[in-house]
C-alpha cells in the first residue's frame, strides 16, 4: 500500500472529509474516491459528516429562509398597495374593467401560476392582450403565447392565425401541446391559444383588482 494511502485512510478514520485530506496530502479527489470505496466503513462516515455539516449550517439556511421570505412579502405587499392606488385611477377606463373582468371568469388565478388566459375567442384574447400592454406596463416580448391543438389541424396556419389576430409574433409562441384523436364537438378550426406572462408582480396586482371590484358590487 502506498505510503499517502495509509494516510489517507487514518484521517479518514478518525473523521476528517475528503476536503481536509486533499488539503493536508495534496491528493486529488477522485484517487480518494477510489480509495476509499474499497473501505465498507467509509460511506457510512461520508453519511455522518455530511449530517454534521449540514447541521452546523442549518441555522444559517434558516435564517437566510426567514430573511428571504421576509423581503418577498415586502415587495409583494408593494405590489398589492400600488394595485389599490392603480385601481381607483383605471376603475373608469373600458378597457381596465374588460380585462380585469376577462380575467376574473377565464384567468389564472393561482399566485404561483403564471397570468395566462386561455380560450377560442380570438377577439377576447385581442383585449386581453391590449389590456396586458396597457396596464400590465409590459413590452410585447414578455408576452407568449403557445396552441392546444387536435392532430388534424396544421400546426402553422394555427399559429399564423392568432399571431395575426391577437397581435403576438410568432417567434413568441412556445411548442403546441397537441391532443391525440379528433374531436366530437369542434369549437374552433384554430384551437385553443393561451396567452400568458410570468409577472408575480402583475398576478399579485390582478388578484386585487378583481377583488376590489368584487367589493364594489
Amino acid at each position: 500500500m502506498r505510503h499517502d494511502k495509509a494516510l489517507a485512510i487514518a484521517l479518514r478514520k478518525r473523521g476528517y472529509s475528503y476536503n481536509a485530506i486533499k488539503r493536508r496530502l495534496d491528493i486529488s479527489g477522485s484517487t480518494l474516491s477510489e480509495w476509499f470505496s474499497e473501505l465498507p466503513w467509509s460511506d457510512a462516515l461520508k453519511r455522518k459528516l455530511t449530517r454534521q455539516a449540514f447541521l452546523k449550517v442549518y441555522p444559517q439556511l434558516r435564517a437566510m429562509q426567514r430573511a428571504n421570505a421576509v423581503r418577498w412579502e415586502r415587495w409583494r405587499e408593494a405590489a398589492r398597495q400600488q394595485a389599490r392606488i392603480e385601481f381607483k385611477r383605471f376603475r373608469s377606463d373600458p378597457l381596465f374593467v374588460a380585462g380585469v373582468m376577462l380575467y376574473w371568469g377565464e384567468g389564472d388565478k393561482i399566485p404561483n401560476n403564471p397570468v395566462r388566459v386561455s380560450n377560442t375567442d380570438s377577439r377576447l384574447l385581442r383585449v386581453y392582450v391590449r389590456f396586458l400592454l396597457k396596464y400590465g406596463c409590459l413590452p410585447d416580448r414578455k408576452i407568449r403565447a403557445h396552441l392546444i391543438r387536435y392532430s388534424d389541424l396544421d400546426e402553422q396556419k394555427c399559429v399564423a392565425y392568432w399571431s395575426r389576430v391577437v397581435g403576438i409574433r410568432q417567434k413568441f409562441f412556445y411548442k403546441t401541446q397537441l391532443i391525440n384523436g379528433k374531436p366530437k364537438n369542434r369549437r374552433s378550426h384554430h384551437g385553443i391559444c393561451v396567452v400568458g406572462v410570468s409577472s408575480r408582480q402583475l398576478k399579485e396586482k390582478l388578484l386585487i383588482w378583481i377583488q376590489a371590484f368584487a367589493e364594489t358590487l
